[in-house]
């Protein structure tokens, strides 16, 4: 398992690829700009959310973590004119027998609505399976989360089932639906 820091994943309209140091004025704004989208399915943010400060910490554990094979954080540009349009990430990668990952996603509130989150999260799934040699990929949403229920039910992921309290989103404890994707076995 493993992937090289220079890794790029395009589509026919995206490039998904590591953050750098140069990401951070389009991240922070963009993530400024949709905070009342963003926030209410995300963790609790920090007082210093947004700051050089917060960049730094993020990008130094995302670096970190990418290089120790155990989280993969992707930025999604827009290819015809590099707008960040959100991110992307495999987290909790857990290595054979697991072989798995929980994947997570946050989009810009200027671009829902266009099948971006859907068009990443089924290339960095591919990318998952084939590169990172991932058998099963997880993610949760909260409930009421019908666009998140559309990205996942749209790239193929299947509902297993529900988690009491599973994460803390908002500053609350949240009940989440459970999905799970499955690398396609060519025998099937």
């Amino acid at each position: 398992m493993g992937a090289p820091l220079d890794t790029v994943i395009t589509t026919p309209r995206l490039a998904l690829m590591p953050a750098r140091r140069q990401d951070y004025a389009d991240w922070a704004e963009l993530r400024r700009v949709s905070r009342d989208y963003i926030e209410p399915w995300e963790p609790s943010w920090p007082s210093d959310a947004l700051s050089r400060r917060d960049w730094n910490r993020r990008l130094s554990a995302w670096t970190s973590a990418w290089k120790a094979g155990s989280a993969y954080i992707l930025f999604i540009r827009r290819l015809s004119d590099n707008a960040l349009v959100g991110g992307l990430s495999f987290t909790q990668v857990r290595p054979w027998p697991a072989d798995s990952a929980s994947l997570g996603y946050w989009q810009g509130k200027g671009f829902e609505g266009q099948g971006y989150m859907r068009e990443a999260v089924s290339a960095a799934c591919t990318w998952a399976f084939r590169d990172l040699g991932l058998w099963r990929i997880e993610a949760g949403i909260v409930p009421e989360n019908a666009r998140s229920r559309r990205v996942l039910e749209g790239t193929g992921f299947a509902e297993e089932g529900r988690a009491t309290a599973y994460l803390e989103i908002a500053g609350t404890r949240r009940d989440h639906i459970l999905f799970g994707l499955v690398r396609p076995r060519p025998d099937r």
